[in-house]
């Protein structure tokens, strides 16, 4: 890992769809949700958000299960915020996600569900946000 602090850079062109690129990476376009009288069919600052939380979580739990010698089959995560008005400002206001992590027989269940736990305490993204955030983890042994 490279030291503190780490920067990050972002071209956006707000044009008709928005353009969102940063080098070396695949451009993705996003316009407003549906919700915001979007097409729908488009990332969208909202799902951007949230696809980064579970990102960052998955990525975070994927080292850290690494550092800590469990072994794991597969991993998935559905995430889902509430967006609210409040004093006339729109906001997340609570964001949960659901993972579901499947081990070997005999593994401590206990154990990966609290790596779970480190991991959404680990990430960085995470960590940057002020709405609620909650984590459901269901790990299950499977051959």
């Amino acid at each position: 890992m490279h030291p503190f602090p780490h920067h990050y850079r972002i071209g956006i062109a707000p044009e008709g769809e928005v353009s969102l690129d940063s080098e070396g990476l695949a451009q993705i376009r996003s316009l407003p949700p549906p919700e915001f009288g979007g097409p729908g069919g488009y990332w969208s600052p909202e799902t951007l958000l949230l696809a980064a939380l579970g990102d960052c979580t998955m990525l975070t739990f994927r080292a850290i299960a690494k550092a800590s010698r469990l072994e794991w089959r597969a991993l998935s995560a559905d995430v889902e915020g509430k967006l609210e008005r409040i004093d006339g400002n729109s906001r997340f206001t609570e964001i949960t996600t659901r993972v579901r992590l499947i081990v070997p027989p005999g593994t401590d269940t206990a154990r990966a569900r609290m790596l779970l736990e480190k991991a959404e305490r680990g990430c960085p993204i995470s960590n940057s946000l002020t709405a609620t955030k909650h984590l459901e983890c269901e790990v299950v042994e499977s051959a």
